[in-house]
C-alpha cells in the first residue's frame, strides 16, 4: 500500500512530497567540477503509533551530524536565575535549509484544539458546598481526567532522535522528549510560559531549535513576591534573542523555575 496517499504533512498543502531524497551537501546548485547528484533509497522509521512511516534523514545530513554544533555556544548568565547557552548557529548554514524542508515535509503535524481550561469547559459547574466539580446536565461529579493513560509515549523517529543524540553530545544534558511546533507565518506565536512541570524534574534542561525564518525569542523573569525581611529583588530586563534558522538556545539551571 502506498504510504504517500495517507500522509498529512504540511507540505501536502504546498506540493506533493518527494518520493526520494537527493544527496546534497549544499543548497547551491552543483558546479561543473562537482560530481552529478545520485538518488538514494529512502529508509523509514515505523511504529504502530505513527500515522504513517516517517522518512529517515538522508545521508547528506546524517554524515554531517558529527560536525554539530558548527559554533561554540555563548554563555548568557548576566541576570538572576538566568542560565543559557546560545548557539548561532548549531546546525551549519549549508544544512539548515535542507533540514528544515525535510522535517516540514516528512513529519506529521496536528492543529491543536483546546476544549478545556484546567479540565473545565461549558459542561462543568462547581458544587456550592465543596470544591467538587459537577457535570451541568447530570449534576454528577466529574472524575479526574485519565485520558493521558491511554496515550503511551511515541518513540522518536530516526530524524528527531539523531538531533537528540547530537544535542546530548554537545551539551552534556539528557533529553527524552521532542516537541515540534510549526509557525506558518509571523502571526503565529506562543505566549510566555515555563517548562517547569514536576515530571521534568528539578532544574530541567530544554534545548530549543529554530528553523526557517528568523523569529524573536523573548524571555522575562517571573514576578518576585516582596518580603519585608529581605532586600528588594534585583531588577531584571526583558531578554530578546533573534533566533535565526539553525540556531539553538539551551535553557538550564534555574531558568525554567524563574522565567
Amino acid at each position: 500500500m502506498a504510504e504517500s496517499s495517507k500522509k498529512r504533512t504540511l507540505d501536502a498543502f504546498f506540493k506533493p512530497p518527494p518520493k526520494k531524497v537527493k544527496i546534497s551537501d549544499s543548497n547551491e546548485p552543483p558546479s561543473e567540477n562537482q560530481e552529478p547528484q545520485v538518488e538514494e533509497q529512502v529508509s523509514y522509521s515505523k511504529h504502530s503509533t505513527y500515522p504513517f512511516s516517517i522518512s529517515n534523514f538522508p545521508s547528506s545530513i546524517t554524515k554531517n551530524l558529527s560536525s554539530f554544533p558548527s559554533t561554540i555556544g555563548k554563555v548568557i548568565n548576566d541576570q538572576p536565575d538566568l542560565d543559557l547557552v546560545y548557539y548561532q548557529p548549531y546546525i551549519p548554514k549549508y544544512l539548515e535549509r535542507q533540514t528544515f524542508e525535510f522535517l516540514r515535509s516528512q513529519l506529521p503535524f496536528y492543529r491543536v484544539r483546546y476544549t478545556t481550561v484546567f479540565g473545565l469547559d461549558e459542561t462543568s459547574k462547581f458544587c456550592s458546598s465543596s470544591t467538587q466539580i459537577l457535570d451541568v446536565k447530570t449534576s454528577l461529579p466529574i472524575l479526574k481526567d485519565k485520558n493521558y493513560l491511554k496515550h503511551p509515549p511515541r518513540p522518536l523517529p530516526q530524524c528527531l532522535n539523531a538531533l537528540r543524540l547530537s544535542t546530548e553530545a554537545a551539551t552534556g544534558c539528557t533529553f527524552n522528549f521532542c516537541l515540534v511546533n510549526y509557525y506558518s507565518s509571523g502571526a503565529d506565536s506562543i505566549s510566555y510560559h515555563s517548562d517547569d512541570e514536576k515530571f521534568l524534574g528539578k532544574e530541567p534542561a530544554i534545548a530549543s531549535f529554530s528553523l526557517g525564518a528568523k523569529r524573536d525569542f523573548l524571555m522575562k523573569h517571573k514576578p518576585v513576591a516582596l518580603d519585608d525581611n529581605k532586600s528588594p529583588p534585583i531588577e531584571t530586563k526583558l531578554i530578546k534573542l533573534p533566533l535565526g534558522s539553525g540556531d539553538m538556545i539551551l535553557m538550564k539551571g534555574r531558568t525554567q523555575a524563574s522565567k
